[in-house]
């Protein structure tokens, strides 16, 4: 059995690497990349090593739909639900998601432009974008909005940061970090104290590194 296994994630390769090869030509060249035999030379594997582990170049890129959900949608609603002391902090949460790259970011993007030639990927990015609104709609009236004002808050912070993913927006790190306390301010109606900028920020930013 060990010598089976060894031969199945040796010479074969493995699912995971087939499909890392996959979220790389997605992101790197879009969908019409993600085809079986370039993936096969990238790894330096057989075309037919790729049966497998996929029955076809379908299963691989449901897979990758699914993949997309994991490094988007989850952390984000789970940043909606993580612990906060107040409406601010909860805010900071979510803000940091997108930041620190738990939101895959390039990852959306390169979904989003598939959706443009496949109807599938788009209803599946419509129930995202749902589930999305939805958690963030869910944050802020537990802080005490009014739901049709949660409503309208949750997808101004929304479609804030689409904004920034679809515009492939380039801001420095410390200019978007000074514009976090107004951001906030405008998402939640309130400023977030200077101990909850100074948690957030030492989420962001690596701390310098020591003299050598």
């Amino acid at each position: 059995m060990e010598n089976q296994a060894a031969s199945e994630t040796g010479w074969r390769g493995s699912r995971e690497g087939w499909l890392e090869a996959g979220y790389r030509a997605l992101i790197d060249s879009g969908i019409e990349a993600v085809k079986i035999l370039p993936l096969a030379r990238q790894l330096n594997l057989s075309r037919t090593s790729f049966y497998w582990f996929f029955e076809d170049r379908e299963a691989l890129l449901s897979a990758l739909i699914d993949g997309w959900e994991e490094h988007t949608t989850r952390p984000l609603v789970a940043a909606t639900r993580e612990y906060a002391e107040t409406q601010t902090e909860a805010m900071l949460n979510v803000l940091a998601c997108f930041l620190s790259g738990t939101f895959d970011a390039r990852l959306e993007f390169a979904v989003r432009s598939w959706a443009l030639q496949d109807r599938r990927v788009a209803e599946r990015i419509e129930t995202a974008d749902a589930a999305r609104l939805r958690a963030l709609i869910e944050m802020l009236v537990g802080w005490g909005h009014d739901p049709a004002e949660s409503d309208v808050r949750a997808r101004t912070i929304y479609l804030t940061q689409l904004g920034y993913i679809s515009m492939q927006a380039r801001e420095e790190l410390q200019t978007r970090m000074a514009r976090i306390p107004t951001y906030v301010e405008i998402y939640t109606g309130a400023r977030p104290e200077p101990r909850e900028i100074a948690r957030f920020n030492a989420r962001l930013i690596p701390p310098p590194r020591p003299a050598s």
